[in-house]
């Protein structure tokens, strides 16, 4: 000690060392090399240490270039684009295929091609949401919100997330039935399907570059069943070019073409692209980095959505040409379309009925997967819990699993009671739409929380016209269901006042964003609202 430093009071203060502050409180967390924490005190997608290291990327501070393209780089971004294309391979689209097909044949292949087209420009936003920030949607929707419409939004989050989760668990119980001959019946399958919540907590301790190359595994299996099923029943070129090239849209086909576009946008989807995204290191506050990371999750999720695309197209072909036209079209569903399958292209080397079995198993699989993933985001970012993962796993699966054993034992007495089953789920999932796609948008056009990452006036423009045209086309299903199944003055009444509350909701949300292009819609809702005020 120097001689001339003066003596310590013994009545001094305690140091800051002794008791930090707690705005200091995350400093005496473990640090990586480059000082950030390894372990967080707030809710994240993903840790510090459980994050993949871009390697090459340029650290200097005037990083504002856009370096060369490098398939290393492109290599190590790829994953969560992947993750994300299992909502558009989930049972549900695959049975939203092969009715599009058995019922309109070739002539909607434009419409899944454009509604694929569409899917990709709303999670391309979702992923460049999430790495702008360095937060996920639920995270954001968590600070942007007051804490009543934050909840509102979390419950919606949730019964949107259960509903997918029930098609993709009961998919996954057919396919096991399928696989079996019968001798596992659907709640068995059910309870097999559960015990994927174990194994995926077993993958994720491995890594997150491990847990991708299984959903690597179980897409290629879906490529190549449905691809072989393709080549079993050889559609005709020619119908296929003209279904993709001609626009063609009949009164009795609308209801396969809502159903086509209704289940591009998975509201669980949406929140889980943006936490996908930050698996990788990427320093939200250096221009550069963000720019190439954004790149290269823009030229993965498009390869991957050019795959499930495929994949799609292959299951809609098939059933067009054995299907259409025929007496059994409008009667095929995920259920019977395996015997349908087998009837019309018979056995062979590999029988059709367990090549389109295996198929849908791995659909199945993946998609529950998935959906327990996202449930982790969606729950820890909006109620910002810090919970154990296996713990916060457990609860998700538990709260889907429940209500799905339930409806796999009530439902489970015909082919015509699923079918029920799943109308009331695809409407239930399209009520919850909106209160993932405003959100987004509203968020995503914000100087203050995207910074020079805002979105462009024309593609901000885009964006809510394929949002819009979305909630119209779901809000065209959620009517025809509605005229449909609503009899009774007392229920009549109450989906009226339930209707009137959505939609209160919804303009709420619209008008909180204050970023909706100036459109008559705009204006309508403003005039509206100052005609209240008067």
């Amino acid at each position: 000690m120097n001689a001339s430093s003066p003596p310590q009071s013994n009545d001094s203060k305690p140091s800051n060392e002794d008791h930090p502050p707690e705005s200091d409180h995350k400093h005496l967390l473990p640090l990586s090399t480059d000082n950030t924490p390894l372990i967080s005190d707030e809710e994240v997608a993903y840790e510090s240490n459980e994050k993949i290291i871009i390697d090459g990327l340029d650290d200097s501070s005037d990083y504002t270039s856009t370096p060369p393209f490098s398939w290393r780089k492109l290599w190590l971004f790829t994953g969560p684009g992947f993750l994300m294309s299992i909502a558009f391979l989930d049972p549900g689209n695959l049975e939203g295929d092969l009715q599009a097909g058995a019922i309109a044949g070739y002539s909607l292949l434009w419409l899944l091609m454009w509604a694929t087209v569409m899917g990709l420009l709303i999670q391309l936003l979702s992923a460049r949401v999430g790495v702008a920030t360095g937060k996920h949607l639920a995270e954001l929707c968590r600070e942007e919100y007051d804490k009543w419409t934050g909840l509102v939004l979390w419950v919606m989050a949730e019964v949107a997330l259960i509903g997918a989760d029930i098609q993709e668990v009961i998919g996954s119980a057919i396919a096991i039935q399928i696989l079996s001959n019968g001798v596992l019946p659907i709640w068995v399958g059910v309870v097999i399907t559960a015990s994927d919540c174990f194994m995926f907590l077993l993958l994720e301790n491995y890594g997150v570059r491990n847990l991708e190359a299984v959903f690597a595994v179980l897409i290629s299996t879906m490529g190549l069943s449905f691809a072989w099923m393709f080549a079993d029943a050889q559609p005709s070129g020619k119908e296929l070019l003209i279904g993709l090239l001609v626009p063609k849209l009949s009164s009795r086909t609308i209801r396969q073409a809502v159903g086509v576009v209704g289940c591009v946008i998975m509201p669980h989807n949406v929140f889980l692209h943006s936490a996908l995204v930050q698996s990788r290191k990427i320093d939200p506050n250096k221009k550069g980095r963000v720019q190439e990371a954004i790149k290269y999750y823009t030229i993965e999720s498009s390869i991957a959505l050019f795959i499930s695309f495929m994949i799609n197209l292959c299951v809609t072909t098939v059933f067009a040409k054995g299907f259409y036209n025929t007496k059994q079209a409008d009667t095929i569903g995920l259920v019977n379309a395996g015997q349908y399958l087998e009837k019309k292209y018979g056995g062979g080397f590999m029988p059709v009925l367990y090549i389109w079995g295996i198929g849908l198993l791995a659909a199945g699989q993946s998609s529950t997967i998935t959906g327990t993933y996202a449930g982790q985001f969606i729950m820890g970012g909006f109620l910002n819990l810090r919970l154990k993962k296996w713990l916060r796993a457990l609860i998700t699966r538990s709260c889907a699993i429940v209500p799905t054993m339930i409806v796999a034992l009530v439902f489970n007495k015909s082919e015509a009671s699923l079918d029920v089953l799943n109308e009331w789920l695809n409407v239930l999932q399209s009520i919850q739409i909106p209160f993932a796609l405003i959100p987004l948008l509203t968020l995503v056009s914000k100087e203050e929380i995207m910074g020079v990452f805002k979105i462009g006036p024309t593609l901000e423009k885009a964006a809510w016209s394929v949002a819009g045209l979305v909630m119209v086309i779901n809000g065209y299903l959620l009517l025809d269901f509605f005229v449909a199944e609503v009899n009774g003055f007392l229920f009549g009444s109450l989906a009226v006042t339930c209707t009137a509350a959505y939609v209160a909701f919804i303009i709420y949300l619209i008008n909180h964003g204050n970023c909706l292009p100036s459109t008559l819609f705009n204006r309508i809702v403003n005039k509206g609202y100052a005609y209240i005020g008067k």
